[in-house]
C-alpha cells in the first residue's frame, strides 16, 4: 500500500504541467491523498464515494463504451425496486415528492425522520433492509406523513400507504420453510397467491434432471395465477413485463456494441440485446457462453437478471449492472490464480469422485468500477464470479473479478479500533494489521476463481436450487470459502509470489474468519433476531461448525476476558484440516444432491444466535460511531459535446451527496409505472 502511494506521488511531481491540465478539464478530479471517501452516515449505514483510476487514460471511443454501458445500467434501475417488493415504486416516489417539494419546517425531528427513512428507501432499493431483509419501521407518525402528502398535494394512499407502519409483509426474504417460502416474503417475484408446492409442481414437469445443458428456469419472469388457478410466467423482455425500462436498456445496450472494443464483445453484447428483445433463456445462455469467453480488451461489464439471493425459491434473478475497467498491474498479479486452477482442484479435499478434470477457463481480473445499478447499488459486492450456470462454467468457463477500487475505498475509510475491541491480544491484532488486507484480497480471489469453479455435480442429481432448495446459496458460499481458507495457508501461494509467508497470511485469515462468523458480524442483529441472510449463514455456519468440531483437541477456545467474548484459535493446522473436511462434506452434499444432509447443517450451525453473546456483542459495540453497513455514491458520468452534438469527452464527476444523486437517478432514469 505504501509502495502505491509514493509511486503515486512522484508521478504527480513528474507530470504536474499536464495534471493542471488536466484538473481544469475536470475539476472533480481529486489528488488521491485529499480524496473524501467518507461522504455521510445515518442509521446503520455509512455512505462512502469511489475514485475511478486511470480513466483519462482510455481513448475516446473507450469512455463512450464504459458510458453507454452506464447508461444501460441505470435505464434498468427501477426494475429492481419493483422487484423487492410491489409497493416500492409507488413508496419511494411519493417520498421523493414531498421531499423536492415541502415548504414548512425542515428543523423539526420528525422531517428529519422522514430524510433518514427516504434515505434507507434509497439504499436498499425499496422498504425493506437490504441486508436483513426485515421491513425498516419510520420514526414518524402516521399522522405526520399524512400531514406533508397534504401540504405537498402527493397521493400515497391504501395498502401502499398502511404497510409503512402495519406488520404486513415484514420480511422481503424469508427462508424459514416452516412458516412458508413465499408466503413469509414481500419480494415481488410471486404474486400473493402462489405458494411455494405449486412452483415446484410447476417446475418439475419442465425440468429434466438429465439434461445436461439445463436453461435457469424462471431467471427473468413473475410468476402468476390464472383465474383458473393454473400458473404462468410474466417474462420481463421488451413488450413484456418491465418492458418501458428494458427498451431503454437495450437503447444504451446498442450504442455500446457500436463501439465495443472488439468483435468478441460486440458479438456478446448483440446476443444480450437478443435476450432482452425476446425473453428467451437458451438465447440466455448463448450470451452467457459469448460473454464468458470473450476476454480481450480493457472494459467489462455485468447487465442483466443475475443473482437468486432475492428469490426464496432460487429462481428468479435481480436486476443488476456493473461496469469494469481492468486495473492492470493487480490483474496481472492476480492471473496467476486462474492460471494454476486445476492444481487448486487436484490438490483440494474433496472426493476424487467430486473434482473437474478439466477447470476450464477461469479467468480472474482485478478491475475498477466506472458505475453500478440496480441489486449491485449503492449497497455492492466486492468480488463477482459469473456466469451462475453450472454447466456453461464446466464446459466454457468463468470470469471472476474483484473490485479493486471499492476495496481500496473501504480501506481508506476504515480504522481498526473494532478490531482491538473484538481480536483477543495484541497478538492478533498486530498480524491482521500487517497481513489482513492480503488475506482478505486472496480469500476473494480463492473464493470466487477456485471455490465457485471446482467440484462437479452427480450425473442426473439436478441443479442445486432443485436439490438444495433454500439452502443453496448459503451451501454454495461456504463451500466457495472454504476452498479459499483451505489454500490460504499453503505454500503454494507464496511459491506463486502471492503470499509473502504461508503462516502468518493463514493465522490473519483464520483468525478474522472466526473473529467474524462467531462475533463481529453480530452487529448487524437485532435481539431475538435468527441469521436470514445466506453469506451471514455461510460464514457462521464454517465458524460454528469448526468450532464444535475442534472441542476435543481445543483447536478454538472460547474464552472470557474482563467479562468479554473471545475465540481464541489455539492450533491453525488443525483448523486447517476441519476446514477441509467441511469442505469434503459440503461438496458431497451438493454433488449427491443430499437435501436432509445440507438442511441440517445450515440449520444447525448457520441460522441460530446464542442470544446472550448477542446482547453482549451489540453493548460492545455500542460505543462505536461507524456505521455496520456501508455501499457508495456512483461518480456521475458527463458527455461533453461539440456544436454537432458529438460527443468529445466523457467527465467524472463527484455528486454533493447521497441525495443529490438519488433524486438526479430518480429525474433521469424513471420510465416504469408505480406497478407492474
Amino acid at each position: 500500500m505504501k509502495i502505491k502511494y509514493i509511486v503515486l506521488l512522484l508521478f504527480i511531481a513528474i507530470m504536474l504541467p499536464s495534471c493542471k491540465k488536466q484538473e481544469s478539464k475536470q475539476k472533480q478530479q481529486v489528488k488521491e491523498s485529499k480524496f473524501q471517501y467518507k461522504a455521510e452516515q445515518f442509521a446503520d449505514l455509512n455512505i462512502l464515494r469511489y475514485q475511478i483510476p486511470e480513466f483519462d487514460k482510455l481513448t475516446l471511443k473507450q469512455k463512450k463504451y464504459v458510458y453507454y454501458l452506464s447508461q444501460a445500467g441505470m435505464a434498468g434501475r427501477d426494475i429492481i425496486y419493483d422487484q423487492n417488493y410491489r409497493f416500492n415504486l409507488k413508496i419511494r416516489r411519493a417520498l421523493e415528492h414531498i421531499f423536492t417539494n415541502f415548504k414548512g419546517d425542515k428543523n423539526s425531528e420528525n422531517w428529519k425522520n422522514f430524510e433518514v427513512y427516504l434515505k434507507r428507501i434509497w439504499f436498499s432499493n425499496g422498504i425493506h433492509h437490504h441486508y436483513s431483509n426485515s421491513k425498516f419501521q419510520p420514526k414518524f407518525s402516521k399522522e405526520y406523513l399524512q400531514t406533508l402528502l397534504k401540504a405537498t398535494n402527493t397521493k400515497l394512499e391504501g395498502e401502499a400507504f398502511e404497510v409503512i407502519f402495519n406488520d404486513k409483509d415484514a420480511k422481503k426474504v424469508n427462508l424459514d420453510a416452516t412458516t412458508g417460502l413465499l408466503k413469509g416474503s414481500a419480494v415481488n417475484f410471486y404474486s400473493p397467491n402462489v405458494t411455494s408446492e405449486e412452483v415446484d409442481k410447476f417446475y418439475a414437469s419442465k425440468m429434466d434432471k438429465n439434461d445436461a445443458t439445463p436453461i435457469e428456469y424462471g431467471l427473468n419472469s413473475k410468476m402468476v395465477k390464472n383465474a383458473d388457478g393454473t400458473l404462468k410466467e410474466e417474462v420481463w423482455k421488451v413488450g413484456g413485463m418491465y418492458g418501458a425500462a428494458i427498451e431503454k436498456v437495450v437503447f444504451w445496450l446498442k450504442k455500446a456494441e457500436e463501439v465495443a472494443e472488439n468483435q468478441q464483445q460486440a458479438d456478446a453484447l448483440n446476443l444480450l440485446i437478443k435476450f432482452y428483445e425476446t425473453g428467451d433463456l437458451k438465447v440466455w445462455d448463448q450470451y452467457n457462453i459469448a460473454w464468458a469467453t470473450s476476454t480481450k480488451g480493457d472494459i467489462d461489464y455485468i447487465n442483466g437478471f443475475i443473482e437468486v439471493y432475492n428469490d426464496p425459491k432460487a429462481f428468479r434473478g435481480s436486476f443488476e449492472s456493473i461496469v469494469e475497467i481492468k486495473d492492470f498491474d493487480m490483474s496481472k498479479k492476480m492471473a496467476v490464480v486462474s492460471e494454476n486452477a486445476q492444481w487448486f482442484e487436484d490438490n483440494s479435499p474433496i472426493m476424487e469422485a467430486h473434482k473437474k478434470k478439466n477447470v476450464v477457463g477461469v479467468s480472474y481480473k482485478t478491475v475498477n468500477v466506472a458505475s453500478e445499478a440496480g441489486d449491485a447499488s449503492p449497497s455492492t459486492p466486492i468480488g463477482v464470479n459469473l456466469p451462475n450456470n453450472n454447466w456453461i462454467r464446466q464446459q466454457h468457463g468463468s470470469k471472476s473479478v474483484s473490485l479493486g477500487n471499492l476495496i481500496e475505498a473501504y480501506n481508506q475509510a476504515g480504522g481498526t479500533d473494532k478490531l482491538k475491541e473484538f481480536a483477543y491480544n495484541e497478538d492478533e491484532v498486530n498480524t491482521e494489521i500487517k497481513y489482513g488486507q492480503l488475506a482478505d484480497k486472496l480469500h476473494t480471489a480463492l473464493h470466487e476463481v477456485i471455490g465457485h469453479a471446482s467440484g462437479k455435480i452427480n450425473p442426473g442429481v439436478g441443479q442445486p436450487k432443485e436439490t438444495m432448495k433454500n439452502y443453496a446459496s448459503t451451501l454454495e458460499e461456504a463451500r466457495a470459502d472454504l476452498v479459499g481458507l483451505y489454500f490460504l495457508p499453503d505454500q503454494k501461494l507464496v511459491d506463486l509470489n502471492l503470499s509473502p509467508n504461508a503462516k502468518e497470511l493463514g493465522k490473519a485469515a483464520y483468525d478474522g474468519y472466526i473473529r467474524n462468523g462467531l462475533l463481529t458480524q453480530l452487529v448487524r442483529l437485532k435481539l431475538g433476531d435468527d441469521i436470514e441472510e445466506a453469506h451471514m449463514r455461510n460464514r457462521q455456519l464454517v465458524a460454528a461448525w469448526a468450532y464444535e468440531k475442534g472441542k476435543k483437541d481445543n483447536v478454538i477456545e472460547k474464552v472470557i476476558k474482563n467479562g468479554k467474548t473471545y475465540f481464541v484459535i489455539h492450533d491453525y493446522a488443525k483448523l486447517r484440516v476441519l476446514f477441509g473436511q467441511l469442505l469434503r462434506e459440503i461438496q458431497r452434499i451438493k454433488s449427491e444432491g443430499d437435501f436432509e444432509a445440507g438442511k441440517n447443517l445450515v440449520e444447525t450451525y448457520g441460522v441460530k444466535v446464542d442470544q446472550k453473546l448477542l446482547k453482549e456483542v451489540l453493548k460492545r459495540n455500542s460505543k462505536f460511531k461507524s456505521a455496520p453497513y456501508g455501499g457508495f455514491i456512483n461518480p456521475i458520468l458527463v458527455p461533453q459535446k461539440n456544436a454537432k452534438g458529438e460527443i468529445t469527452d466523457i467527465l467524472v464527476t463527484q455528486p454533493k451527496s447521497f441525495t443529490e444523486e438519488m433524486l438526479y437517478y430518480a429525474k433521469n432514469y424513471s420510465s416504469l409505472p408505480d406497478q407492474n
